[in-house]
């Protein structure tokens, strides 16, 4: 093991460079690389062809299964969230670097189907709070501990309607 200090990220969050920190992961030019997809696009969602040409396009012949295993890692240390979208294809995205604590631990958001970016709404009312709380006393009268719920109301972007029938989906 090396007793040299290690070198932060530049214009890696604090809490990201923490995070990466406690999971042990080394500062490759892979972890770098990958790192800068993420940072430049806060909102956006990857998948796992789509980080490897995109790292591609910027002159980095990563390998694919070191790109998989690297993205996994990032998810386990909650540096990225891993989900899969509705054709059960695994998209990455920057995670969260503090919980939503003003809700209950309630996380809401818009994601386009079409381009697949997020876009969180604002803080929760107070019916949605209490419909939270009651989820969790349920779920803790089953003997669970719930930590956060997460809402995703999915469709389509501003960006990404139709231009040419704005009314299209209105009756």
């Amino acid at each position: 093991m090396s007793s040299r200090p290690a070198r932060e990220f530049t214009g890696v969050p604090p809490e990201v460079q923490t995070r990466l920190e406690g999971a042990g992961l080394r500062r490759t030019l892979a972890t770098r690389a990958v790192l800068g997809l993420f940072l430049a696009r806060p909102r956006g969602r990857l998948t796992h062809a789509q980080a490897q040409a995109a790292l591609t396009a910027r002159g980095l012949d990563l390998n694919r299964v070191t790109l998989y295993r690297l993205l996994d890692r990032l998810a386990t240390c909650g540096v990225l969230r891993r989900e899969a979208d509705e054709q059960r294809i695994w998209r990455f995205s920057l995670a969260p670097t503090t919980a939503p604590a003003e809700d209950g631990g309630t996380e809401s958001r818009f994601e386009c189907d079409a381009c697949h970016r997020r876009f969180d709404l604002s803080t929760a009312s107070d019916s949605t709070r209490a419909v939270t709380q009651d989820l969790f006393q349920a779920l803790a009268r089953l003997g669970h501990h719930g930590e956060r719920l997460e809402l995703s109301i999915h469709g389509t972007c501003a960006t990404c309607v139709p231009l040419n029938n704005p009314a299209e989906g209105v009756a």
